[in-house]
């Protein structure tokens, strides 16, 4: 490998060196996320207590963001009314570009923005999607970057047992 190729591969993962991650068994920090449509309404991350939580960082720009849309509506449908919170956050630096996607990719779940990026900061996405399973109890039980049609029935499965332990 020459110099130049070593050296952008060097500052290449930088940023990534730099980020804080999230670490499985770490308790979640509530973060400021606004309604999509509306960022002057805040969406309050303490009344999802005691829920578990499904967040799934997304970018309009995103191939695999557009397959997991079905599967996360799925998830809504079917775990909703058992304590799950599904939580898309988008990511977009353009309102309209998120919204384009929506009217493509309609999602039946709680739509978020990060504008400030605060929340993907302080968890550390690095890749899109990234998502974060968090029990009742707020702790991050699981993270998974990308999406894959052939992973899905894992992640059934964790939403299952974090939906069968005791709720606070």
């Amino acid at each position: 490998m020459n110099w130049k190729r070593t050296l952008l591969a060097i500052v290449g993962l930088m940023p990534m060196t730099l980020l804080q991650s999230a670490e499985v068994g770490q308790q979640f920090s509530a973060c400021a996320l606004t309604r999509l449509s509306n960022n002057e309404q805040a969406i309050e991350m303490s009344k999802f207590a005691g829920k578990v939580l499904y967040l799934d960082f997304w970018a309009s720009w995103c191939p695999p963001c557009a397959k997991s849309f079905p599967f996360l509506n799925e998830m809504h449908q079917q775990y909703h009314n058992e304590g799950l919170q599904v939580i898309g956050i988008n990511l977009d630096e353009v309102a309209a570009d998120a919204e384009k996607f929506l009217t493509r990719y309609p999602a039946e779940f709680t739509i978020a923005s990060d504008l400030s990026k605060q929340c993907a900061e302080n968890l550390g996405v690095a890749a899109m999607p990234t998502s974060y399973l968090i029990d009742r109890k707020g702790v991050i039980r699981h993270i998974h970057l990308g999406f894959r049609s052939g992973e899905t029935q894992e992640l059934r499965e964790k939403v299952q047992q974090l939906l069968a332990e005791p709720a606070l």
